[in-house]
């Protein structure tokens, strides 16, 4: 069960933090590994970790928000691996103001990325492989803050700096119905779409959050009832379920992995 073997899975904005964690648990359970992100030279170090599990793995230059750079990636990605089963929607960025400060660049570049590349990403990859092949699993990275808002000013705690950041709040929502939308759309066709939504994980730039953001260990004992930041390994399951052939009848779901920070 759960094994990945002769498949193949692409992980955008698998340079570091958590895309670096997804590629690693599907190359765990035997599945070649296609990292895309902007900075060639952090995904050559994490192919090389890769390759020691003894799967192949290439390195490909994309820019999610820019469509010829994400059908460019996948026909690159066809040349070396013929096929691709998984797509892990993970690239994403953030920006930090109070709504009414908020500018525009800020609201495009976010939007753009975090929302407009998973949707690019998928249409290309299920153009280029899924379609034809009549099966595919693509996972989108959404977050705990599509799925509330994340205002903790109103409700308890909060550590001096913590910022609201509505355009992710916006664009991970986003993600949540486009994960919705593109299950509906694409069952017919031997394809399932589901989305993961983490906490604050200690991985990437959460990594380190608990010592330089002081009063954060407050905000997550208040508001998880786990009361502490998750671990990478937390997050690899549910990538695997949602990567496999077990999970077939599992479409259109976006799973909390938050320590119950949703559940109240």
């Amino acid at each position: 069960m759960f094994d990945l073997s002769g498949q193949a899975a692409a992980v955008t904005g698998a340079s570091s933090g958590l895309g670096v964690v997804f590629a690693k648990a599907l190359a765990g359970q035997g599945a070649d590994i296609a990292l895309m992100a902007r900075r060639v030279d952090m995904m050559e170090n994490v192919a090389a970790e890769i390759r020691q599990l003894g799967r192949r793995c290439v390195c490909v230059k994309t820019d999610v928000t820019d469509t010829e750079s994400i059908r460019a990636a996948a026909l690159e990605i066809k040349d070396a691996f013929q096929h691709v089963e998984i797509l892990v929607n993970n690239a994403g960025v953030t920006g930090e103001n109070p709504a009414e400060l908020f500018t525009d660049e800020q609201w495009d570049r976010i939007v753009d990325t975090d929302l407009g590349g998973v949707f690019k990403c998928s249409r290309e990859f299920a153009n280029t492989f899924m379609i034809g092949q009549k099966y595919g699993r693509i996972i989108n990275i959404s977050s705990l803050a599509g799925l509330v808002g994340t205002n903790t000013r109103t409700h308890g705690p909060v550590p001096p700096n913590f910022a609201p950041f509505i355009g992710y709040i916006a664009a991970k929502g986003g993600v949540v119905n486009l994960t919705r939308g593109l299950a509906a759309e694409w069952a017919h066709l031997g394809i399932t779409v589901n989305a993961i939504a983490p906490g604050y994980i200690a991985s990437g730039f959460g990594k380190d959050v608990e010592a330089t953001l002081p009063g954060f260990k407050d905000v997550m004992r208040h508001y998880s009832p786990m009361g502490r930041q998750g671990r990478e390994e937390e997050l690899m399951s549910a990538v695997v379920y949602l990567a496999c052939r077990e999970s077939s009848y599992t479409t259109g779901v976006t799973l909390p992995v938050d320590g119950g920070w949703t559940a109240i």
